[in-house]
């Protein structure tokens, strides 16, 4: 790779940290050079929300239009009804089309707030790659594309390989995932030009499909390029958390709890997130990084802060921190905490403590719930929790009660 890119956007991309490969590093950075360049992400509709490990992609294609460039959002609309085998043990289960729709409607609400669409050079374009999967007649697609897919090549990619490695079914509809995917990307090219495929580094082999694929059918190149996959520095795949998925859509996962999730960084991430999440300059980002003991706490304010207003807006954001000022500093409950509303009825025989913090979303399991019980990290009322098998009725409801997991996390419970 040259040292210096050309290109705004490989510049940003390599200084940012969002840079794993590039199919054609000089190729691209001489197109990026040389005009308006389109690029996709595709997305399949599994969940009416993407989560937070999304956000870094979604984030490459904010800065792709920033840089002069036309970012196209593929809704998998076709892919969907496959399933993408990568980075899975075992096959998802089918989804019917209107599940499909309304995801994809879910879906449709984050990118509105990053991106700016419309008719324009470098507006954005949201497309459904069912517009041309559900045309396709299965004997002409197997003579005009099939027969450029070697089943030998299908074999050895990783998302193939570790499921049959491992003896796990890989179904037909499946395998034929990779074929679709590379499908996409010649159509990408033949309808609207577009010139680079982005995603994560478990989708380079399919990238790699659809940069051959296009190469031999159209005689034309294109390019691919990836960003890490990103884990935490303790280990954790990004945009996990005890309480589950860190979601972008706010009914999914309230502003403040978002806010909580970049609040509590480990202070070995902060300047690696502040440089993916947000558009703060990369010498602040390492600046902001680098500090040591309570300072690195206000680092961690500005992450959160930064991060929920670029998603949720900048009232959301000024909220989030309020109200952690006043359960942190004041002792106090906030306006804005997760809360758990139970009816009259779920408490006359009385509510375990434990199935609270789970329903509450602190822990994950009950098995979790009494180990933080166990190890002293679970409160009520900010009072130490010492007894699993606690009972609350509807008297100890009567006004809403606090609970926390550690010093960070905490929600309420109330009646309705």
């Amino acid at each position: 790779m040259t040292s210096h890119p050309k290109s705004d956007f490989l510049a940003v991309m390599r200084a940012r940290g969002y840079l794993a490969d590039c199919t054609d590093f000089e190729g691209l950075d001489e197109a990026l050079s040389h005009g308006v360049v389109p690029a996709y992400i595709g997305y399949d509709a599994t969940a009416r929300s993407l989560h937070v490990g999304n956000l870094l992609n979604i984030m490459m294609l904010r800065w792709l239009q920033k840089t002069g460039h036309k970012p196209i959002t593929l809704m998998g609309g076709g892919t969907t009804k496959v399933g993408d085998p990568s980075g899975r043990d075992s096959e998802r289960s089918l989804m019917t089309p209107a599940q499909i729709d309304g995801n994809i409607a879910g879906l449709k609400t984050v990118f509105a707030r990053l991106l700016t669409y419309g008719d324009g050079p470098t507006d954005a374009v949201m497309l459904n790659n069912a517009e041309w999967l559900d045309e396709l007649r299965y004997l002409d697609f197997l003579r005009d594309i099939g027969r450029h897919f070697s089943i030998n090549r299908m074999l050895s990619f990783e998302s193939v390989k570790s499921r049959l490695d491992r003896e796990q079914s890989l179904s037909f509809l499946e395998f034929n995932y990779m074929i679709l995917q590379a499908y996409d990307f010649m159509e990408l090219h033949r309808r609207y030009g577009c010139l680079l495929q982005m995603g994560g580094s478990d989708q380079w082999g399919n990238i790699v499909n659809g940069i051959d694929l296009t190469r031999r059918v159209l005689e034309t190149e294109v390019y691919g390029l990836t960003s890490p996959l990103l884990t935490t520095s303790d280990g954790r795949k990004m945009g996990k958390s005890a309480g589950g998925a860190m979601w972008l859509n706010a009914e999914m996962l309230s502003p403040y709890e978002f806010w909580q999730f970049w609040r509590n960084s480990t202070d070995a991430d902060v300047g690696r997130f502040l440089k993916l999440y947000t558009e703060l300059p990369v010498e602040e980002c390492a600046r902001l990084g680098a500090l040591g003991g309570a300072e690195i706490n206000e680092a961690k304010i500005v992450l959160a802060n930064a991060v929920t207003t670029l998603l949720h807006g900048k009232d959301a954001a000024e909220a989030a921190e309020k109200t952690a000022k006043d359960v942190f500093e004041k002792g106090g409950v906030g306006d804005d905490l997760p809360t758990l509303t139970l009816s009259v009825e779920e408490v006359a025989d009385g509510v375990s403590v434990v199935q609270l913090i789970v329903r509450s979303g602190l822990a994950a399991s009950g098995k979790e719930a009494k180990r933080l019980i166990a190890d002293r990290g679970a409160r009520l009322d900010d009072a130490p929790l010492t007894d699993p098998g606690l009972m609350l009725d509807a008297a100890a409801l009567a006004s809403p009660v606090k609970l926390s997991a550690g010093r960070k996390r905490h929600a309420l419970v109330q009646l309705g």
